[in-house]
């Protein structure tokens, strides 16, 4: 028998996101996948550096996710990119969708996961764009939390 080379234990993460956005909000949300998706998210072959969240016809999609060919798919491998649909409560997409109308105001993902039921889930942000300024003072925070843990030891 050969070793299975999918795992449980997937976290895809926006990097960038925390460094360019504040997030207001945060929620969980099922995605609506095709087979050769899963596989290949199981594999860790997704990225969320372009992708964003959006509301339409009462419902939220995920657009720009990149997740890979599935290697071993046959001619019915799905498109890398997608929209993909996100699963929420009908209260939380209404919610989402009043406060995503303020100015400024955007939907992004942070991280893509699979939980102990072995689902796909993305983590969501409601978030707001930082100045120049905010991103230069949390750099200094991450610089003076840094230099406060080399001198601890």
């Amino acid at each position: 028998m050969s070793k299975t080379r999918f795992s449980n234990d997937v976290n895809i993460r926006n990097k960038k996101a925390s460094f360019e956005y504040e997030f207001i909000d945060k929620y969980v949300a099922g995605l609506v996948l095709k087979g050769t998706e899963i596989k290949s998210i199981k594999e860790g072959k997704a990225s969320l550096q372009e992708a964003y969240c959006f509301v339409s016809n009462d419902e939220m999609f995920i657009k720009g996710m990149h997740i890979s060919v599935y290697e071993q798919g046959t001619v019915y491998n799905h498109d890398p990119l997608r929209e993909r649909k996100l699963l929420l409560n009908r209260k939380e997409i209404d919610k989402i969708q009043t406060k995503s109308q303020e100015k400024g105001l955007t939907l992004i993902p942070l991280r893509l996961y699979i939980n102990q039921r072995g689902f796909a889930k993305m983590e969501i942000a409601l978030a707001k764009g930082k100045k120049i300024h905010d991103k230069r003072s949390s750099i200094k925070d991450k610089d003076v939390k840094r230099e406060l843990e080399r001198n601890r030891y």
